[in-house]
């Protein structure tokens, strides 16, 4: 009984630590693996003018990374976010999860010109009460089309960050 015990424990304690080892911690993917593109040469550094491929990786890899692993070396969508937002990209983008997210968050405002601008979309969609980015839009500008606002957005944010990579 008692080895069964010890057994059972050992067991368990292995299937619950499995997700902790599969993950990487600051790869920005669920899961844990890192993306196509990332590793050695990705987010930007070393890639070639040849080698589009990986930076196009680089790019996703941009959009779904934490803010401040972006901003901090990659002045040039800090820029674009200072523009849209009229804040300083780091400030503007506490708060969300990665920076597609503000990206779009800071096309939205904008495009609609809602109001309260970008900081009442972003309470909306990071505050305490966080509703989803649709949701937002649709309480903020209920006369807008939310799930096409949203599309358009973040296919603006999708080009932002494309364009600052390259």
């Amino acid at each position: 009984m008692k080895h069964l015990c010890i057994s059972l424990f050992t067991i368990l304690v292995l299937a619950s630590a499995g997700p902790v080892f599969a993950q990487h911690p600051g790869s920005g993917h669920p899961g844990g693996g890192p993306s196509a593109g990332a590793g050695p040469g990705a987010g930007g550094h070393g890639v070639g003018a040849e080698d589009r491929g990986a930076s196009a990786a680089s790019s996703s890899d941009m959009m779904h990374s934490s803010p401040n692993e972006v901003l901090s070396h990659n002045t040039a969508i800090g820029a674009k976010i200072k523009t849209l937002t009229g804040q300083d990209a780091v400030t503007a983008c506490s708060g969300f999860k990665n920076l597609g997210q503000c990206v779009a968050a800071a096309h939205v405002a904008k495009n609609l010109d809602i109001p309260g601008g970008f900081d009442a979309l972003k309470a909306k969609v990071t505050g305490n009460r966080s509703v989803s980015f649709g949701k937002a839009i649709q309480e903020l500008a209920p006369n807008a089309d939310a799930k096409a606002e949203s599309k358009k957005a973040n296919k603006q944010a999708e080009a932002d960050v494309n364009e600052s990579s390259s």
